[in-house]
């Protein structure tokens, strides 16, 4: 019996989705509730299981098509024999080489060593059997990994495939630690980071045989262009941008802050903190920390203009803004006034790691209130950040750097940082949007009146 893949409920607000990847081919054996395929929506990427387990039939829908709820994205036909996920490769006991044929044992010269195991939900029953009595031979193995391998890159993301591609690589050299045998990206600048020497062109005089593969130079003169469709992420992140510049009168304000007194504590308690909490002390939950005391004393900087009504919002949800392959998410923490620097810290380092390798949910990236974004990871020292529907305005911080600044006549080194918030001039005017920039400023140079909340 045919049993129909379907568009699930895609979350709040969310109808449509683009098929981004079929992570199994027309024909292959899938199990019951196993990863088929992935589907890209506004927000995240969700990986659609199988219903049931069999053998994935028809495919309806091919990627980069666009998906309603409730579509029919494929159909998988029963059989009890795939019911069940595909069992590890678990080599048996070989036989002694003395009584294997030559062409069992011995690998070609150049030829790549047999390993002795299968990539992570590989069926071994798979493997060909062209020796004699139907015997498995180094030529069936190696036939068997390449095509594994290359099913590997294939289920990988865009960005995966493209590293691969400009770098020339061999998916079967590269350990793949993503799920269900899939290659990342963190695999593959493993795998140069540890190669690089051999990655490295050969001398004019060695042998073509032994130079590094990569991508063939242009010729000279060549105009290269490259079209490629914008991913739904990309898109949803571009109308919402330019629906904020269209709606919202967008005015920034800047300060700057002395990092002086953060960096020292951070310093004199970083190594007991990691060992009490588990998590890393960064600047992030200062920042947060002082964002939430800022707002509680400026509510109109947590509001939201909603047709002729302004809503105000005595919770405070902060989003986080991640760059991550696939563009720009925000995940949100909940209640960030009522959480501890431990709390925020390892819920921000959760958040990010989940938003970089898609994982995230719909719900954890909808809501907030108030939007932090940190361009000083990529060295920036100034920018104007962008506003956030619906919310009101964006804190914005920059690279932190080594400046003179005067300090009661005196002209003295200082770390610092330029603050830059953004914020919708229709409900928040200038003495709220400054005065709101200088609190925070005041609770990073004395972080002692974050704990005190004075």
């Amino acid at each position: 019996m045919a049993v129909e893949i379907v568009v699930p409920s895609l979350g709040e607000s969310v109808s449509e989705a683009t098929v981004a990847t079929w992570l199994k081919k027309q024909g292959q054996a899938v199990a019951a509730d196993e990863v088929v395929l992935e589907l890209e929506t506004d927000k995240a990427t969700l990986e659609i299981p199988a219903p049931a387990g069999g053998v994935l039939s028809e495919i309806l829908v091919q990627e980069g098509e666009d998906v309603e709820v409730g579509a029919i994205l494929g159909r998988i036909e029963e059989s009890a024999e795939a019911a069940v996920a595909p069992v590890a490769w678990e080599p048996k006991p070989a036989e002694s080489a003395a009584s294997k044929p030559a062409a069992e044992v011995a690998a070609p010269a150049g030829a790549p060593a047999a390993t002795a195991s299968a990539p992570p939900g590989l069926d071994p029953a798979a493997v060909p059997r062209s020796g004699p009595g139907g015997t498995v031979t180094l030529e069936d193995l190696q036939s068997f990994f390449a095509r594994a391998s290359q099913d590997a890159v294939e289920r990988s993301g865009p960005a995966v495939r493209k590293l691969i591609a400009d770098h020339g690589l061999d998916p079967a050299e590269i350990a793949a630690s993503g799920r269900d045998g899939r290659i990342t990206k963190e695999d593959v600048l493993s795998f140069l980071s540890k190669g690089s020497a051999a990655l490295a062109p050969a001398p004019a005089a060695a042998s073509p045989a032994v130079r590094s593969a990569g991508p063939a130079p242009a010729p000279a003169g060549e105009r290269r262009e490259e079209r490629v469709r914008m991913s739904r992420l990309r898109r949803t992140i571009a109308a919402r941008l330019k629906e904020a510049q269209n709606t919202a009168a967008i005015l920034t304000t800047f300060n700057e802050v002395d990092m002086s007194v953060v960096i020292e504590l951070r310093k004199r308690y970083r190594e007991l903190f990691e060992q009490k909490h588990g998590v890393r002390l960064g600047f992030m939950s200062f920042f947060v920390k002082a964002v939430v005391g800022a707002l509680k004393e400026m509510p109109q900087v947590n509001a939201s203009i909603e047709g002729d009504e302004i809503v105000y919002k005595y919770y405070y949800d902060i989003g986080i803004a991640v760059s991550t392959d696939a563009g720009l998410k925000v995940p949100v923490i909940r209640d960030a006034g009522r959480k501890s620097f431990a709390q925020l810290e390892r819920e921000i380092a959760d958040l990010a790691a989940r938003a970089r390798d898609g994982s995230l949910t719909l719900e954890e990236m909808e809501g907030g209130t108030f939007s932090i974004t940190n361009a000083g990871v990529f060295g920036s020292l100034l920018s104007t950040p962008i506003l956030n529907p619906p919310q009101s305005a964006i804190l914005g911080l920059h690279k932190i750097e080594e400046r003179p600044i005067v300090i009661d006549g005196e002209i003295a080194v200082r770390p610092m940082m330029y603050l830059a918030m953004s914020y919708d001039h229709r409900m928040i005017d200038g003495r709220e949007s400054v005065t709101f920039l200088v609190r925070v400023k005041e609770l990073i140079e004395n972080p002692d009146r974050l704990m005190l909340e004075v």
